[in-house]
């Protein structure tokens, strides 16, 4: 029970820290604490010190006050209105033109996020503090002190605006996207590299070992690994899990391995250490970075768009990132320090992962000499770079071997295959 209650509750944090009202929520609570804080202080006193040492940003009349407070809240809300009805209408051109897979990082974007809640923190400030005006209020009845941090706070919001504009046409722009998509996916590829260079410990063969099956399905985000070290610790198991980060799991097909048979009851807790989800935005998983520069790219190719420059950015990108992928194992390792126990978690074989992005690019490139030139150098140049597994060469050999019979059944022209083939001879 205490097993599935903590697995709900990650699966519940990565939903609420990719939703566009986080940051808002803890920056509007940031406000009403302000707004109690600042009232306590006009208890003390607070507007006849400034009456007495800046009389002139004193506001002692309440219809006036009541006039700023009101045409303050009015326009805040007009703002906010015009700019998040811009950020959906960016959103659509975004989704039809690159890819709805990229929606998710978008709508996640803290910096648009922080403006939305200093838009809404400055709204529910102003709504609280016009609240408090007196209908005969004077100098000592007006919250004089918290009108002007008020008022303040609106014009902050005008430069929150000018800066939203900024970031939303740059980061609206294809290259930011892709370039943003490429260095997370590289570092999370870094830190896993760093991670397996600390890791002494190697696969074993599971072939012997007790399988268990899936009971439900859903999309495979990965486990909660601490319970999980704990409990092969506690038992003195070695695991192994099948799927990998992403994928979408059905009933009935298998889950993980065990070295030793355990009661039902272990198995079943085991089991309520996997996290499933509705979907497969996670923002941990590097294939997905490189699935989503892919989809791009291919979109990029696509008759309606026809935009074989932002193709080849998307080439260079993934070049790197499969030449990074190769410096990684087939399996992440995880190790107690005790006992000396492992869970082992599989990883998406380079194999299957070149297959599929080199797939997509053929099935909308095979047609262009440009950049066809250009996979079958990125292939040229991955086939000699340092390998973790020897089979990660063959994978690309293979490769190779397809998008050459691709060349000869769909281009045409003589001059255009001639310079394929020096390419491929070179």
């Amino acid at each position: 029970m205490i097993n599935r209650l903590k697995n709900k509750i990650l699966s519940y944090y990565h939903r609420l820290i990719s939703s566009i009202a986080f940051y808002p929520s803890i920056i509007l609570i940031g406000f009403v604490c302000l707004v109690m804080i600042m009232l306590y202080i006009e208890d003390n006193s607070s507007t006849k010190w400034l009456i007495d040492n800046a009389p002139y940003l004193v506001i002692n009349n309440a219809d006036t006050a009541r006039s700023i407070l009101s045409t303050m809240i009015g326009g805040l809300i007009s703002l906010m209105v015009f700019s998040f009805s811009m950020v959906m209408m960016l959103l659509n051109q975004a989704s039809s033109n690159f890819s709805p897979r990229l929606l998710p990082g978008l709508i996640s974007d803290k910096r648009n996020q922080i403006v939305l809640g200093i838009y809404l923190g400055t709204i529910v400030f102003n709504i609280i503090v016009l609240m408090t005006v007196l209908p005969d209020g004077n100098e000592y009845t007006l919250n004089g002190f918290s009108i002007l941090v008020g008022m303040i706070l609106a014009m902050a919001c005008l430069i929150a605006f000018i800066y939203f504009i900024h970031t939303v046409s740059s980061g609206i722009q294809i290259n930011n996207i892709l370039k943003r998509i490429f260095l997370n996916t590289k570092q999370k590829l870094i830190d896993l590299i760093d991670q397996e260079k600390d890791n002494n410990v190697s696969a074993v063969d599971v072939e012997k070992w007790y399988i268990v099956n899936s009971t439900k399905a859903g999309y495979y985000h990965g486990v909660n690994l601490e319970g999980m070290l704990k409990i092969c610790q506690d038992k003195g198991i070695n695991l192994k899990v099948f799927p990998f980060k992403g994928q979408y799991l059905m009933p009935n097909i298998q889950l993980y391995a065990i070295d030793k048979k355990l009661e039902k009851d272990d198995v079943k807790n085991l089991s309520n250490f996997f996290i499933y989800s509705s979907s497969t935005n996670v923002s941990e998983i590097y294939t997905l970075g490189i699935k989503q520069i892919t989809e791009v790219g291919v979109k990029a190719m696509s008759p309606g768009i026809n935009d074989p420059g932002t193709a080849i950015i998307t080439i260079d990108y993934l070049t790197e990132l499969l030449a990074l992928r190769m410096k990684l194992g087939q399996d992440e390792i995880y190790q107690n320090e005790e006992n000396g126990t492992t869970v082992q978690l599989y990883c998406l074989k380079y194999r299957d992962l070149i297959y599929y992005l080199m797939a997509a690019y053929r099935q909308y490139c095979k047609h262009d000499i440009v950049l066809m030139q250009k996979l079958v150098s990125m292939l040229q140049y991955l086939i000699k770079q340092p390998a973790k597994l020897e089979q990660y060469h063959d994978a690309i050999e293979a490769e190779l071997a397809i998008i050459k019979e691709d060349i000869k059944a769909n281009i045409q022209n003589r001059s255009d295959l001639d310079r394929l083939n020096e390419l491929f001879q070179s």
